[in-house]
């Protein structure tokens, strides 16, 4: 028994160390575009916080969700972040699943540009409208009487580039439509819905993101058209900017991992292996030593 758990241990981590060697083969050609994705995710968050600025409380406007779905209040409130941040860590865990499973399909780097492509085109769709017209937020911090409704002046410049982290974030007014938690929660269920391969996940998915439309709705973080934007926004921007990014390719034919390699010339070809992955052409497994 000690000796089977012995070897399959070793096996694990030798499969651990051979996909960190792919990852970081496909880091070192991508790493532009996961840094620009990650940059643009902190201008989208300093948008979000420099609209709070401009954000005046008033009457909640009328709502066909706030009639028909009961209030949580505020106490309540946390079930909404729940399901999100369960549907966040889920994604997340599932894209570095090539590091533990047999069974691979995505690389994860390649899936993550993909994944922040399709985050950055949908929030800069998102600044132009929360800023085209500020509504009086909904959420509980948001109204009329609360301190955080309105943002006194900032004293210093970073003030705002600090954008009070976390705090800036969960507790932001006036972008609103439309909703950002609908545009991760879809975009990771469309990504799954594309690589994933457990049907029964792919429903949980999508089920999980109709609860997070009711429940952001019962929970007053936004109005119901703030989700039902981000519904059909989030599928069309998907749908017509991964006809514009190139294939991943599919590692379910047999590929086998990037092994570390020594020599001056076996790094060479590690490169242009790593080449071909990127410009979605099949590798032969035969190469691979």
């Amino acid at each position: 028994m000690t000796l089977y758990i012995g070897r399959e241990a070793s096996k694990l981590w030798k499969r651990v160390c051979a996909e960190t060697t792919t990852e970081i083969n496909l880091l070192a050609d991508n790493w532009k575009y996961i840094l620009t994705g990650l940059i643009l995710q902190y201008i989208h968050g300093l948008a979000a916080r420099g609209v709070h600025y401009l954000h005046r409380p008033g009457p909640t406007l009328q709502d066909a969700g706030f009639f028909l779905l009961p209030e949580l209040g505020e106490d309540k409130a946390y079930i909404s972040e729940t399901v999100f941040t369960f549907a966040f860590l889920s994604f997340v865990m599932w894209t570095f699943h090539p590091f533990i499973f047999k069974s691979k399909k995505i690389y994860t780097v390649l899936v993550w540009c993909r994944v922040l492509a399709f985050l950055v085109a949908s929030q800069f769709l998102r600044i132009i409208t929360f800023y085209s017209t500020q509504l009086p937020g909904p959420n509980y911090h948001c109204r009329e009487g609360s301190k955080l409704a309105r943002l006194p002046h900032p004293e210093s410049v970073f003030e705002v580039l600090l954008i009070n982290f976390p705090r800036g974030i969960t507790h932001g007014c006036g972008d609103l439509i439309f909703s950002s938690h609908m545009i991760f929660t879809l975009v990771f269920v469309l990504t799954y819905q594309k690589y994933g391969t457990k049907r029964c996940i792919k429903q949980l998915g999508w089920l999980v993101a109709v609860v997070q439309s009711f429940l952001i709705i019962a929970s007053r973080k936004h109005y119901t058209v703030d989700v039902t934007v981000a519904w059909y926004t989030v599928n069309l921007v998907v749908f017509f900017l991964d006809k514009k990014l190139p294939e991943l390719p599919d590692r379910t034919g047999g590929a086998s991992f990037l092994l570390p390699l020594s020599t001056r010339d076996k790094d060479s070809k590690t490169k242009e292996e790593s080449h071909k992955l990127l410009n979605g052409n099949s590798v032969d497994p035969a190469d691979w030593v």
